[in-house]
């Protein structure tokens, strides 16, 4: 699929799409939680489908009502030997733990980048719980067998904290009196979003500096009533959109989400545009826009609103963090500088640190997506305040978390075209 973006200006009022990270996660407490759990407002992006597929085939069964899914289970009872992820890198990293609490062999598996990243955490750390694990060269598929038996132990979690995540629930199934602890552990609010759902189905956990999180006695997550929050990763777009082309109001938007893109709010300040925050609403107005610096190491998937946003201040915009970037839907750190070069937007990478040079124009041009779907995106942000029109190649990658953008975005005053091909 190809869209063309034309410049234009933002002006109106639109709702959040929701969070995938919460969506996946709330899907996999629903599995864990014998009986029936209701997710309202559920997302209906690539990877939030993808998990429900993966609940289906460890067991639970799954009921869509117009606006919610009735979520039925009785724990984690493979009906399949073979579960498949897509191409979302949480549910692979999540629900690999989940899946190994069954004494059942199991096959997981992927498409697209996911067959590229990197699996070698599992092949070190499973076995430790008794969990028989195997991968082709530390690449997908994986081959498991259980139970789990959960115990104290240590972790790396420099890489992702999705694996820890995947640790953390399947713990809460089945440990007692165990520690997990974890060194140089990246993106904390995602463990905190983490902890939060957790807690909502009925497992607490106690956490220490984030370095440890300790289990006290056994537990049992309890269904329950979930909604799913709105995303502030897709909306950090929206957000980005208003500030250099007009003004929106983005609604159903948790102020107090533990979303780390939540961070979005921070830089949009710090580039001089006008924030109203409600409680679940954020209004945003462009003004004149400075360059400015931050450290995104928490927040990676923000690298790419940031660029949009960055491009459109007047200097070098410094953002920290680059290194979260290499095992994305793409390289990210290369594939910004490659495709807002041909927009005429000159991007340096020195080690960890991306730098920025904006305020020399936007250009029209035709760039590609790689297949990410947050780099369809931003190009799309960025076309807003480019010289002429912009093409979008392979579009279609923003199916994976937000297939409503180009809707939203036209809802805004946003001129486009699509062309399926």
């Amino acid at each position: 699929m190809q869209v063309t973006v034309l410049p234009a200006i933002i002006k109106g009022t639109v709702t959040a799409n929701p969070s995938k990270s919460a969506m996946q996660r709330a899907v996999a407490a629903a599995l864990l939680a014998k009986g029936t759990s209701i997710i309202r407002n559920p997302g209906l992006s690539n990877d939030c489908l993808a998990a429900l597929e993966v609940a289906e085939n460890l067991g639970a069964e799954i009921k869509r009502e117009d606006n919610h899914f009735e979520i039925t289970s009785k724990g984690v009872q493979p009906l399949s030997h073979e579960i498949n992820c897509g191409e979302s890198g949480l549910g692979i990293r999540m629900f690999t733990p989940i899946a190994a609490l069954s004494a059942q062999p199991i096959t997981i598996v992927g498409h697209g980048s996911l067959t590229t990243r990197p699996m070698h955490f599992f092949e070190e750390v499973l076995p430790q719980l008794q969990v028989k694990c195997t991968t082709d060269n530390g690449k997908l598929p994986l081959h498991i067998q259980g139970p789990l038996q959960p115990k104290d132990i240590t972790i790396d979690g420099s890489l992702s904290s999705q694996f820890l995540t995947g640790l953390l629930m399947a713990y809460g199934a089945a440990a007692a009196d165990v520690t997990i602890t974890v060194k140089d552990l990246k993106s904390k609010p995602y463990i905190a979003l983490t902890l939060q759902l957790m807690a909502h189905f009925g497992i607490k956990v106690t956490e220490t500096g984030f370095e440890q999180f300790r289990f006290g006695k056994q537990q049992a997550y309890k269904p329950t009533d979930y909604t799913v929050e709105g995303d502030w990763s897709g909306a950090a777009f929206l957000l980005v959109a208003a500030a250099v082309a007009g003004k929106a109001e983005v609604q159903h938007l948790n102020t107090a989400s533990a979303q780390s893109d939540k961070a979005i709010l921070e830089a949009l300040e710090k580039a001089g545009a006008t924030i109203l925050p409600g409680v679940f609403t954020i209004n945003i107005q462009r003004n004149g826009l400075q360059p400015f610096e931050i450290d995104a190491t928490d927040c990676p998937d923000l690298f790419p609103p940031l660029v949009a946003l960055a491009a459109n201040c007047n200097g070098t915009t410094k953002i920290k963090g680059v290194s979260r970037l290499a095992h994305k839907e793409s390289d990210r750190g290369l594939t910004l500088q490659e495709e807002f070069g041909k927009m005429g937007i000159r991007i340096d990478l020195e080690g960890d640190i991306m730098l920025v040079h904006g305020g020399t124009g936007i250009k029209g041009a035709t760039v590609h997506s790689h297949n990410d779907h947050r780099i369809a995106m931003a190009c799309a942000v960025a076309a807003l305040t480019a010289d002429g029109p912009v093409v979008i190649e392979n579009a279609e990658a923003i199916n994976k978390s937000y297939p409503e953008f180009y809707d939203h975005l036209q809802l805004l005053g946003g001129k486009i075209t699509v062309d399926v091909q």
